[in-house]
């Protein structure tokens, strides 16, 4: 049987694309540290092995005794503000760890690493993002990424190993960790919902972005391994239509039953239009019509309602705590 392991597979993103792999008949070993996951969101026949892409000599043994045919490595900590702040951090677990895996999956002959990057590597970019700019990240966050990325390509000119990247943007949906305070808008609008707090928004909720619900972007990473012409290429994944910020507080609430009270706090340092063109994943993958922003709110308002609030922690390892934004 085909055999898969996938990083980050307690947490969101990965929960699902483990899923997805699970129906589609593979053996899949699902890795998470539970820094940002629960064991409830590994779907049923995964193997849950508890961990971290960060301790090498365990990932070793991992590879040895495994055999894995391919690589899906989703484990990150995805908080691209935050991460100015936590540059140590973010380079260990997002860049040192997917180093890690790619040197085992060189060694031990992986036939193909599936990479989630970020639309985070653009940065300031003109929009809609296309896979032919050039990126320029703002945050440690998409630079630890997109360093990725180039050191797939050098991998792949050295020694081989086969990948392609993904850079989704802006996902919400079941299993999303609405408890965190830094990263996922929906996430934290519909957490402070239902705490009965204001939703907090940044600056003057002008700010646009393309919500992309998770069945648009899960079930295509994992079964991106059935085209073997998409090996080596970098695709953007995601819903189309841009937002504003002000205006996802609108359709969050709606969904939630409740009128909306914003809270609008002082503008942080952030991309202020970020969205993305999905004309190149067409090309090589026939896909559905996106879910509608409003469909797919609901969907995931209906599935807060039944989980419940979530306790938001502040992050524990702040490296430099100057200037973090208000409410932080």
């Amino acid at each position: 049987m085909t055999k898969a392991l996938v990083t980050g597979a307690a947490g969101f993103i990965g929960s699902h694309v483990a899923r997805w792999l699970v129906q589609d008949g593979l053996d899949v070993v699902a890795l998470d540290d539970l820094s940002g996951g629960y064991v409830d969101n590994v779907p049923a026949g995964a193997r849950f092995v508890q961990g971290s892409v960060t301790d090498y000599e365990a990932l070793s043994s991992l590879f040895k005794q495994e055999r894995f045919d391919y690589v899906f490595h989703l484990a990150a900590y995805a908080a691209e503000g935050l991460s100015h702040f936590i540059r140590r951090f973010n380079y260990e677990n997002n860049l040192v760890g997917s180093v890690n895996l790619i040197n085992l999956s060189v060694l031990n002959e992986v036939r193909q690493f599936v990479f989630t990057s970020s639309i985070a590597v653009y940065g300031h970019n003109q929009v809609p993002m296309t896979e032919d700019l050039t990126p320029q990240p703002e945050d440690p966050y998409g630079v630890s990424k997109y360093a990725v990325e180039l050191d797939l390509r050098a991998a792949h000119r050295q020694f081989g190993l086969d990948y392609i990247i993904f850079r989704p943007h802006n996902v919400y949906g079941e299993h999303q960790n609405i408890g965190d305070k830094y990263r996922n808008v929906i996430g934290i609008f519909m957490n402070q919902i239902l705490l009965g707090r204001p939703l907090t928004i940044f600056g003057d909720g002008s700010q646009t972005r393309a919500f992309s619900y998770i069945d648009d972007v899960a079930p295509v990473i994992a079964r991106s391994i059935s085209n073997p012409k998409a090996i080596g290429e970098v695709f953007n994944v995601g819903g189309d239509q841009p937002y504003t910020v002000a205006e996802l507080a609108e359709v969050v609430s709606q969904a939630m039953g409740v009128s909306p009270n914003i809270q609008y706090l002082r503008a942080r340092n952030e991309v202020q239009h970020a969205f993305c063109a999905h004309d190149k994943l067409r090309r090589f993958y026939d896909l559905p019509a996106p879910v509608p922003l409003r469909d797919g709110i609901g969907r995931m308002a209906a599935w807060v309602r039944q989980a419940g609030s979530r306790a938001t922690r502040d992050f524990a390892a702040i490296e430099i705590p100057r200037d973090l934004p208000q409410g932080w």
